[in-house]
């Protein structure tokens, strides 16, 4: 049974659903060489999908992040303090967070294509509601709104490429929806760069807010002529549909047999799913109705272990503390003297953008697995090397001099240990799922990541008022390194695997960890 997100399956891992054998072995003899399949590179029309649906990342540049220091008292008729800040931040997360799980469903109900549609919806009715707004709680609902656009997209968007993405290519182009995503941040810092400097005090935030709803729009007109992907359309009897997609997404690179094999083979899966799930009923072993997911979910070995690794990936990438300084990063520099901090921080994104590119070139050769157990050290030792600079400078009275560069070099280590490993490797979730439980595991993971981020952004200008920066940045790293040990005893290597085999790994006793 090969998996349904996997339209182009390689010469390695595919199965002629009605052929014969031999004819099969004969016609990927010349797509061999020393026992390994040559991978086609992805197809144009493959790219094109990645395009249109990776450019919902573009909407979660930091834009808040320079909006928060241009605010001035244009909110509620008084500066913004620490409390207001974070409100403004976690509003974000904490409805990303809320909608995360439900939209898993509705990704199931309604189709991958759709769940995007809305989130555009949602994306431009939230920056209107931000640009308009002239109280604190205004903006916290805009900021609301814009956080389920943000929780639908970011899970359902990894899906939507990894249910079209050939095996071979599966990491690079899931981390083209990062690349996006950093791209969005540099492009912020840039936009809040200008208006903080040339635009007009009472208005230039309401520009930046309002300016993230443009990627909305052209994202909802782009999706609007892209298909569905075709495990979803065979799920929901439209094989024919699902055939015209495959033909697409090959480019030419596979013979009309092929094909027929590959939409065969989803359909072939989708029926034993289903018929496993009557089997299980009639034994009294799952549950009928929206239960029997997470039944199925729940009460399985390797279904409940893919889990645990998601939430634990998920998790550690919002608890290293990275997005505190996306949020606050020019909140940190304006602390530390910097004299435009808006374009201090817009070196931290270029760093976090270049080093996503990094990972694009090398995340199928290195596997997810190796390349997080050599990024994370990084991130602890540029953690470390940040608090030992905020304890030099004391903050408040920067007298070590040269410390403030110290911390903008230390951080832009971590940021650069973050972008090849752990900004990256949590979004390959879909990999550790069977195929019955993958909508819905993957939806309660990206939940985890958006509680996470909802947990950093509420509380980390209190640590920092409470604990100080070095003793909160130490903290960051203490937990870098227990997710470095978790990571290393638990997560197998699932590069260049198809996902069925990279789901049966976690039957094994040792977690498929070699």
């Amino acid at each position: 049974m090969s998996s349904a997100q996997e339209p182009l399956i390689s010469a390695s891992e595919r199965v002629d659903a009605g052929g014969d054998h031999d004819e099969q072995q004969g016609d990927e003899a010349g797509r061999l060489e020393s026992g390994k399949a040559i991978p086609a590179a992805p197809s144009w029309f493959i790219w094109l999908l990645t395009l249109s649906a990776g450019i919902s990342g573009l909407l979660f540049g930091c834009v808040i992040s320079s909006t928060l220091v241009s605010l001035g008292e244009s909110l509620s008729n008084r500066p913004l303090n620490s409390l207001d800040k974070s409100l403004i931040t976690a509003s974000t997360s904490l409805f990303a967070l809320l909608i995360s799980p439900f939209s898993s469903v509705l990704a199931d109900s309604l189709g991958r294509k759709r769940v995007i549609l809305v989130a555009d919806v949602l994306f431009v009715l939230g920056a209107g509601v931000q640009a308009a707004c002239s109280t604190v709680w205004v903006m916290v609902v805009g900021r609301s709104i814009v956080g389920m656009a943000v929780g639908a997209a970011s899970f359902v968007v990894p899906l939507y490429i990894a249910e079209l993405a050939p095996a071979e290519h599966r990491g690079r182009l899931v981390t083209m929806n990062v690349i996006f995503i950093t791209l969005g941040q540099v492009v912020a810092y840039i936009v809040g760069y200008g208006f903080g400097e040339y635009g007009h005090p009472e208005t230039a935030w309401r520009w930046m807010v309002g300016l993230g709803g443009l990627p909305a729009v052209v994202q909802l007109f782009m999706m609007t002529v892209m298909p569905e992907t075709p495990r979803w359309l065979v799920m929901v009897g439209r094989g024919l549909e699902a055939r015209g997609v495959v033909e697409k997404v090959a480019g030419g690179n596979v013979a009309a047999r092929e094909v027929d094999a590959t939409v065969k083979s989803i359909e072939i899966e989708v029926r034993e799913e289903q018929d496993a799930r009557r089997l299980r009923r009639r034994r009294g072993e799952s549950k009928a109705g929206w239960a029997e997911g997470f039944d199925e979910l729940l009460n399985i070995r390797r279904n409940k272990r893919a889990l645990a690794i998601a939430c634990l990936l998920q998790g550690l990438q919002q608890l290293c503390g990275f997005n505190s300084l996306m949020y606050f990063s020019a909140t940190i520099f304006e602390m530390l003297g910097f004299p435009i901090p808006t374009l201090t921080s817009l070196v931290v994104a270029v760093t976090n953008f270049a080093f996503t590119l990094v990972a694009l070139l090398i995340i199928d050769r290195i596997g997810r697995r190796r390349i997080l157990l050599w990024s994370i050290p990084w991130m602890v030792f540029g953690l470390l090397l940040a608090a030992f600079g905020f304890f030099l400078s004391g903050v408040t009275d920067s007298d070590a001099p040269g410390s403030p560069v110290v911390i903008l070099i230390s951080i832009m280590i971590y940021v650069a240990g973050y972008a090849i490993g752990l900004g990256n490797v949590p979004w390959m979730q879909s990999e550790l799922f069977a195929l019955n439980v993958r909508s819905l595991g993957s939806g309660i993971a990206t939940a985890t990541n958006w509680g996470a981020n909802f947990v950093i952004g509420l509380t980390f200008l209190m640590l920092m008022d409470l604990l100080g920066p070095p003793l909160t940045f130490t903290l960051y790293a203490l937990i870098c390194i227990g997710g470095y040990v978790l990571i290393w005893r638990f997560y197998p290597e699932t590069a260049g695997l198809s996902l069925e085999d990279a789901a049966s790994l976690l039957e094994d006793d040792n977690w498929g960890v070699r």
